[in-house]
Formats: structure tokens, C-alpha cells, sequence
């Protein structure tokens, strides 16, 4: 997040966004927390499309009914606190406001393969960006430097903190080799062991939180990593995206295409690197 853009006013406006953003991650916590466990009713997003597809689509993607009671409820919330506010969220399609600067980007259950397993990790991302820049977010984590579930948020110009408390990421220099979020590392000189937790906002908070030393995503979408990225900036970390030839510094998410070929930043894709400057570099050479 650079502090140029964060002028008096627009502070003050982040800082009632980042509220709501706050309670809405709770809530979705809430959520999550009571269903866990339970039967939950579940459907797949993906189909097959010929034959020999089949048992590799069948079972990908899943959604809960968690998902979009959680998406319901923070699409609401929003539109009545910032009516015009457009919105990106993972599991509906409706846009309330295309042509605002302001967009919310949802994700309601990052990491649903896990949640409906009950492996406990996972995340509920809600990342703000104004003309398509991170400048808000709230991350409600299953788990976190402090060994409980949380929020960890951020504004422009303003701290990493968890559930309203300041977080300086610490590194134990005594530990020789950090962690870092991806399946594996490639090359002769190894700097990290890998972790990989199947929530990219959860490992984007990870890393903010000094627990991860850096993180790689293959293909997010913008609303996995659009929370987790403002999170990482605000403390003090580095966010570079692949453009299909190399590794590229990253401010903005520039839109995709529709199907229709149309500029749209719903269909935003690309390779993400997160993590200190130092790590980041070296991930962006491996």
C-alpha cells in the first residue's frame, strides 16, 4: 500500500470500509464455526464435458450451503452501509455497481475442500480495492499466530492487526530455514521448507503474519488473494504477479476478459508471489 493515496479523506472512508469489513469476517466466522461438523448440504461447481473427463471434473470445486449464506449475508450488509459499492463475490454472479470505484471482492469459504472435510483450515477473505487496488481487508482465519481463529485486517496507510491488535511479524534468527506456501521448490539451493495449507487466503495471512516467509499461487482467483494482499502490504511484505513471461511488481489487478471477450475483473487470473522483499525475489528466480 503506498501512503500517497491516502488522503484525509479517503483514510477516513477506508477506515468505516474496513470496520464493516471487520464485522462481516466475523460473522462469516460465525458461520462457518456452527456448520463445521455438521451435515452439510454440498454440490459441485464443475461438470464433466466428455467422457474421459469424467472422473477427473466430477469432484472438483465444491460448494456448501455455508458458501452462499455467508456470500447473502455480506452482499447485503455492504449494499446497505455503501449502497452503490460494486461486488465480486466467488459464488454470485450479481454485480451491484460496475462503474464504482470501490469493489468488494468475496470470498466466503476460501479452502471449502477442507472446511466440508473438517480439516481446519480455512478462511472467509473479504478484500476492497478502489480502481482495482488493494486498499482494505478483512481476513477471518480458523487459525493464526495466536493459535485461535480471528480477524486479521488492514487499510491503506494503516497496521496489520489481529482482531483489533497490532501484529509485528517476528523472525527467530536462530531458525535457518523459513516456511514458504508452495507444493514444492525447484532448483539446487533449497532456502525454504514447503508448506501448502489449500487456502490462499489463509497463507496470504500466513505470510503477513510473519508465520510464512513467502507464498506462491499457480492460478488464484482475484477474490482468493484480493484481502490477503492488501493484508500482506500493510505489513511491510511485496506482491508480484506472473504475466504469462515473468515475475512483474503488482499495484493493481488489471481485468480479464469475459466470455464474451469483454474487459471484466471477475475474470482477473495470474501467478502471485507474496512475502518479504528478500524471499520474493529469490522465489521469483526459482
Amino acid at each position: 500500500m503506498t501512503d500517497a493515496l491516502a488522503t484525509k479523506d479517503m483514510t477516513a472512508e477506508l477506515v468505516k470500509i474496513e470496520q464493516l469489513a471487520v464485522e462481516l469476517a466475523d460473522i462469516a466466522g460465525s458461520e462457518i464455526t456452527k456448520a463445521l461438523g455438521g451435515l452439510l448440504a454440498i454440490k459441485y461447481k464443475t461438470s464433466a464435458t466428455a467422457e474421459s473427463d469424467a472422473e477427473k471434473l466430477r469432484w472438483r470445486d465444491p460448494v456448501s450451503e455455508v458458501d452462499g449464506c455467508v456470500e447473502t449475508i455480506i452482499r447485503k450488509k455492504v449494499a446497505e452501509h455503501f449502497s452503490g459499492h460494486d461486488i465480486i463475490g466467488e459464488e454470485m454472479t450479481e454485480r451491484p455497481g460496475r462503474d464504482h470505484d470501490y469493489i468488494w471482492a468475496v470470498d466466503p469459504i476460501d479452502g471449502t475442500t477442507n472446511f466440508i472435510n473438517g480439516f481446519p483450515m480455512f478462511a472467509a477473505s473479504i478484500g476492497v480495492l478502489h480502481r482495482c487496488r488493494p486498499v482494505a481487508a478483512a481476513v477471518w482465519c480458523s487459525t493464526s499466530h495466536a493459535l485461535r481463529s480471528g480477524v486479521y485486517h488492514a487499510s491503506l496507510g494503516g497496521k496489520l492487526r489481529f482482531d483489533g491488535a497490532d501484529v509485528t511479524p517476528k523472525a527467530n534468527p536462530a531458525v535457518r530455514r523459513r516456511l514458504a506456501g508452495v507444493p514444492k521448490v525447484t532448483g539446487e539451493d533449497l532456502h525454504w521448507d514447503t508448506r501448502k495449507t489449500g487456502s490462499a487466503a489463509l497463507e496470504c495471512a500466513l505470510v503477513a503474519a510473519g508465520l510464512l516467509q513467502v507464498a506462491r499461487f499457480e492460478t488464484p482467483n482475484i477474490w482468493d488473494v484480493a484481502g490477503g494482499i492488501a493484508l500482506v502490504q500493510a505489513a511491510g511484505g511485496t506482491v508480484r504477479w506472473h504475466d504469462g513471461k515473468a515475475w512483474a511488481p503488482m499495484d493493481v489487478f488489471a481485468p480479464g476478459r469475459d466470455p464474451d471477450g469483454k474487459p471484466d475483473l471477475r475474470y482477473w487470473r495470474g501467478g502471485i508471489l507474496v512475502g518479504t522483499p528478500a524471499a520474493v525475489d529469490k522465489m521469483a528466480l526459482l
